[in-house]
Order: structure tokens, then sequence, then C-alpha cells
């Protein structure tokens, strides 16, 4: 027998462990988390259970809707020179004779700026002009490719066993104080807090990574879940030896609780309550220590981990997922309803994807390949898989609703789902009786259904599948969260006065656990990335300055020929230290000069299209990249033809794809805007064909 199936867990408990072991459970008076009705504890049945607290008598916060961008400026056009004109545009190739040797030519100018409405030409070298004497800088030529720890718990517990390897003050510090269990840890406990997890039933159990890399773990210690090799509750800090030496990448858990940890090395440990062989190591006994887990995963290195409330979900760097642990409801994809008690590769629609990001909800499981498809399996009996119907899916089943949608995250509550895509879009589905899919109503969705926040852009969403929470953060800086919320029912997304999604579930969600692993690191040891981080624009140790728009930009001449082959050539046995610079405004200069310190960029979505037309110039395609990624983020139906435009006149493909996707998306919108009306003639044409092959104007 496997014993009790996961929905008569609760009942069980109120008694004792229920688990299998004698010990019973130690009540935190302090943290006044432990109640004697177990429908507060968040552990319903598959079913989600029946009543749910009051309707939510909050008032919504409105957040004033933020202006949507429109036209794109960042570079001054005086002195510029004119891009050669492209023949034979992959639109037309695809369109046949119609749109054969087609241009989309620029938008006229009021629709765009006017460095996007200058015409093709043939690329002149840039001037640039060097104080004392006059200096061309050289045209950029063809850029060369690039490729860019055994052990049993300690006696007594231990918070600070070893000499400091910090100081306190050069650590940040990892704001845990919402979480009631972390009231247990002394003020200098808190500050050597490096990442922490907190977990269990009633959110009673937590582990940390110190500064100096050891794992603490204090808590009630249900099925040995602690990994100390003991059932005894500890509310002082113990030290887990058993992992000495290894430092955590991810981590996740279940409802037992279990615990599923990876290294940075990419090896697996497991341990906890193991009655559905959750833990992967062959048995069904309950794990008091971790145990490392190769079967199947010895030559794998694991980059992910998901937990459902009594399965085991891992992926692979190579994109491939193993599941193992309870499958009642095909939730392992094996196509069975057997238990599994090792790794097992979950093929069928898998077998040649891969797999970028996994989720896990109580009894079902989430993958999202590289292609922006969205892969389920498991219980359905709530419609969270997304399919149209309740019916559970032994095997990984893509969903189809999203077609032509490119989704990037991907998170699962108890019995519901969120998807976050590229577009900064949120869809949801599942069950609903607390208001979790923010749709206004308390109606079970099996069908993806977006979710409106204020007209923003989403950039991360947050879902745990012990929780029938929601929450959300914008490209602004705005928290919302929805659902089940401190015992109310919130079923549109409120605008919260959080600052991260984490603070949501430590203040509102029940139980208050995490619903990701927590991390900070110090900042005490500069690398050599972080070390040049710092000196970009830093006048006491440069010796090279850009006269930019009246304005000084600091660098060093060494580190621009290391890192640009444009430099390499145009400051070759050159000693004047100040150049001035006309063609491009400061913001995207000094954006393009910084990104050769950090690669990376901090630019806003309007100035990238200028930044875009520098790196298309000097022909730096990691930055071309960037440029397109940073754009995408601020797309609408007003630009998004101005941007395509854009997308088009430099060679950006990924961007161009993924304005036109958006353009067919939101078409209605977007033809009704002045951009589309002012549209050119030949960027029309070769739109509407394209457009008209992936069935656009189909009724």
């Amino acid at each position: 027998m496997e014993g009790p199936p996961p929905e008569k867990r609760w009942q069980a408990e109120e008694r004792g462990c229920g688990k299998g072991c004698s010990w019973h459970h130690t009540r935190f008076i302090l943290l006044g988390r432990v109640s004697t009705d177990f429908q507060d504890l968040g552990e319903p049945n598959p079913g989600e259970g029946g009543g749910g607290p009051r309707r939510n008598s909050l008032e919504r916060r409105r957040q004033p809707q933020r202006e949507r961008l429109r036209l794109l400026p960042g570079v001054n056009t005086k002195g510029r020179g004119r891009l050669r004109e492209r023949r034979g545009r992959r639109w037309a190739a695809k369109g046949g004779e119609e749109g054969r040797g087609a241009v989309a030519s620029p938008l006229p100018s009021s629709a765009l700026p006017s460095f996007l409405s200058r015409a093709p030409e043939r690329i002149p070298p840039r001037p640039g002009r060097f104080r004392g004497r006059r200096q061309h800088l050289a045209a950029p030529g063809p850029r060369p490719s690039s490729n860019r720890d055994q052990g049993g718990g300690a006696d007594a517990a231990l918070a600070c066993a070893e000499p400091v390897q910090a100081t306190l003050s050069s650590l940040k510090m990892l704001d845990v104080g919402k979480w009631p269990i972390f009231s247990l840890c002394s003020e200098e406990e808190l500050q050597l807090i490096r990442q922490a997890c907190v977990f269990g039933g009633a959110g009673n159990e937590v582990l940390y990574t110190t500064v100096n890399d050891e794992i603490f773990v204090l808590g009630t210690n249900c099925c040995g879940c602690l990994g100390l090799g003991d059932v005894q509750s500890t509310i002082e800090p113990r030290r887990l030896d058993s992992l000495s030496g290894k430092k955590i990448a991810c981590l996740s858990y279940g409802s037992g609780p279990h615990i599923v940890l990876a290294t940075t090395e990419g090896e697996v440990f497991t341990w906890g309550h193991n009655a559905y062989s959750q833990l992967g190591n062959g048995t069904t006994n309950h794990g008091l220590v971790p145990c490392h887990i190769s079967t199947n995963l010895s030559n794998k290195q694991v980059i992910e981990v998901a937990c459902g409330s009594y399965h085991s979900l891992v992926l692979t760097s190579d994109g491939e997922v193993f599941a193992w642990g309870y499958n009642n409801s095909g939730q392992v994809g094996s196509g069975s309803t057997v238990n599994q008690p090792t790794p097992r590769r979950v093929t069928g629609c898998l077998q040649n994807k891969v797999v970028v990001t996994i989720a896990c909800g109580q009894m079902c499981c989430m993958a999202v390949v590289d292609s922006g498809e969205v892969y389920v399996w498991g219980y359905n009996g709530n419609g969270q898989l997304g399919l149209g119907n309740s019916g559970n899916q032994p095997t990984p089943c893509r969903v189809a609703a999203l077609q032509g949608i490119r989704v990037q995250r991907v998170a699962c509550g108890y019995a519901h789902t969120l998807v976050l895509t590229d577009e900064g879009q949120v869809y949801a589905w599942g069950a609903n009786s607390y208001g979790q899919l923010g749709t206004g109503n308390k109606s079970n969705q099996s069908y993806p259904t977006p979710v409106t926040v204020e007209k923003d852009r989403i950039i991360e969403i947050a879902a745990c599948h012990s929780t029938h929470t929601s929450a959300a953060k914008t490209q602004g800086g705005h928290v919302y969260m929805w659902g089940q919320c401190r015992g109310q029912s919130v079923i549109l997304p409120h605008l919260t006065h959080f600052s991260c999604t984490d603070d949501v579930f430590a203040c509102f969600a029940t139980p208050a656990v995490t619903w990701r692993l927590l991390s900070v690191e110090p900042d005490d040891h500069l690398t050599v990335a972080e070390s040049l981080k710092r000196e970009f624009d830093n006048p006491d140790t440069a010796d090279l300055k850009f006269l930019v728009d009246g304005k000084y930009i600091y660098a060093h001449k060494v580190l621009l020929k290391i890192r640009c082959e444009h430099f390499r050539s145009s400051l070759e046995d050159n000693e004047d230290d100040i150049v001035e610079m006309s063609e491009f405004s400061y913001p995207v200069y000094r954006a393009f000069l910084e990104y050769l310190y950090t690669d990376s960029i901090s630019l806003s979505p309007e100035e990238a299209v200028g930044l875009l037309d520098l790196a298309t110039f000097y022909r730096e395609n990691r930055l071309k990249k960037l440029c397109q990624q940073t754009i995408k983020q601020g797309i609408c139906e007003e630009n998004a033809i101005a941007l395509l435009s854009a997308a088009v006149k430099y060679d950006a493909q990924d961007l161009e794809e993924f304005c036109f996707r958006f353009c067919i998306n939101h078409l209605t919108v977007v033809t009704q805007t002045s951009g589309f009306a002012e549209m050119d003639h030949d960027l029309l044409k070769n739109f509407i064909s394209k457009a008209s092959r992936v069935g656009a104007f189909k009724n």
C-alpha cells in the first residue's frame, strides 16, 4: 500500500505526523503559524476544497496608466552617413514575384524620428575630431568572429562556528524579516544569511546558507525534512554538516515536506518525506539526511529543480527533463499511473525538444521549450493544464491555445498556472475559487486567459504549489498580488506597497513560504568584470574622454582597443586624449561605451533604437542582439510599425520577427494607428503578403 493519498493528509496530521513516524508536531506559539483549522494551511484536496474565504473587501488601488511609448528618439542627425540599401529582403523572397527585390523603405518623418527616415545609400566613414588636429576615425572593417561537498547534525546550535570570511559591513543583507520563522534567529545570524528558503505546511521550516557557504536549518523537522539525521525540532539554527562544502544553485520542496537541491556543480540531493518515492532513491523510507541522487543523472548537470506535492522534476543543462515520485495522475509523464522510484527522463513530445524552464503544481508539471511552446502533463481536474478539458494527461502535451505566443516563464500554484510571454503579457488558467487567476471572477478556466495589470509590462510572475496566491512585478517596479491573501479572495491584481514578489508570500500567502530560493551575493570581493564596471566613466583613471553633446565620457584606451575592433584601428598610435563625437546622442554613445565595460546595456527602449543603429554601423553583433531585447520591452500598438521598419532597416532579424508577430497578435489595433496609415508602400505590401501567409486575414 502507498499510504493515504495527498488529499487525506491534513486530517491525519491534526493527530500527529501521519506519515509513518511517531513524533508529534511541535507548535511554535511564537510564530502564530500553526492552526487547528487545517483549511487555513493551504492544503485542500485535488479538487481544491470547498467554501473558501470571504470575498475581498479591499478597494483596488489603481496605478496611474503609464504613457505609452511612441516615437523613438536617441540619435543626432547632423553629419550622418546613410545606410546602404538592402535588396532581396527575406520577406520578399518568401512572397514570390510580388515582392522580389522589394525594399522596405523608412517611414515618413511624421511616423519616425529623423534618423529612421533617411534615404539609404553607401556608408561613408564617420569623422571624429581629436583636439589639436583633425583625425578621421576609420570605418570599421569586418569583425572577426568570437565565441564568447557527510556526516550527522550537530548536537548544539551553532550560528557561526567558524571565523567570518567577510565583515558585516561588506555584505548585502538578505531581507528575511518578513518571514515569522526568522524571528528565532539573532540579528547577527540574520546578517550572515546569503540564501534562504522557507517551507513546510505552516512555513515552520527554513534552510539558509551563510557568507561562509555553511548551511543551517531550523524548525519543526517533520519527517526529517531538515536533513539532520533525526526528527527533533529545533528553535536554534543547526548546521547541516552533510552538505559541507556544497554551494546551492537551486532548491525546491514538496508538501511532505521533501527537499530537492541542486548544487552549482549540477549534483542533486534529496531528503525528507518519501512515502511516494519522491526522493528518487528507489525506496519509500523517509530520508533523514541528504542523499545524492545519481541514477540516470550521473553524467548530467542539473540546472533547475521543481517539486509538486509528492513528485519531483529536474532540468539538465542539455535541455532534458527527469521526473520521479507520486504518479497517480500521470505527473511523472511516463504514460502510466505507477509511482516512479528513481529519476526517469520525460520523453514523448519532449524527446527532441530543448527545455529551458520547468514548474510543478500540486500534481502536474509544466515545461517551456526554447521555441516558447509550453508542454504540460499530470492532474487536470481543475483545468490547470490549459488543454480545454479536465482530463488527466499521462504524457507531455503542447498547450495549443498558446499557438503563436512565445512563453518565457511558467509558475504553478496549487491548482492554477501562470505564464509570462516575451511581450510581457501574463496568461492564467486552472482553479479559481480564490480568484488566483486574476480574471475578476471565481470561475475555473481550462484555456489560457489574459491577465491585465494596468497596461504595464510584466517582467516577473510568482506562484508556488502549496498556495493559491499569485503575484507579478511590472517593468515600472510595481508589485501586484491576487488570489488567496490572508483569508481574503482577491479576484483582480491588487497593487501592493512591496518592492518584490517575495514579500507577497511572506506577508499574505497561506502558508507563508518562499516561492523561490532567496539569494544575495556578498560584494566585498570584486572580480575582474566588476572592477572594470567600476572604472567606466571614472575621470581619476581614464586616459581618454569623449565630448558628446557638450558632456564628457571618460574611458581607457587600452580597454577600448581590446573590446572593439573599431577603436583598435582608430586609436592606434594616437596620443590625443579628447575625441569629439557629434554623430550620436550622449545617452546612446555613453551606453555604447558602458557596454564595452560591462557586456550589458542600461538604456530605455526608446533610446535603444539609436544604439541599434550604432551597433549596426560598428558591426557589434552581440550589442545588436541586446538592443533588440531592450527594444522589445517598449513595444506597443502605436509604435509597432515604427519598430518593424527600424528592424528591417537595420537588418535586425529577431526584432523584425518579434515586431511582425506583435502586429499580427494586435492586428486590429495596429491597423488603426497613424503609423500603419502612413506605412511605406513596399513595407505595407510585404507586410500584407506575409500576414496572409500566416492566416491573419482568415475569418
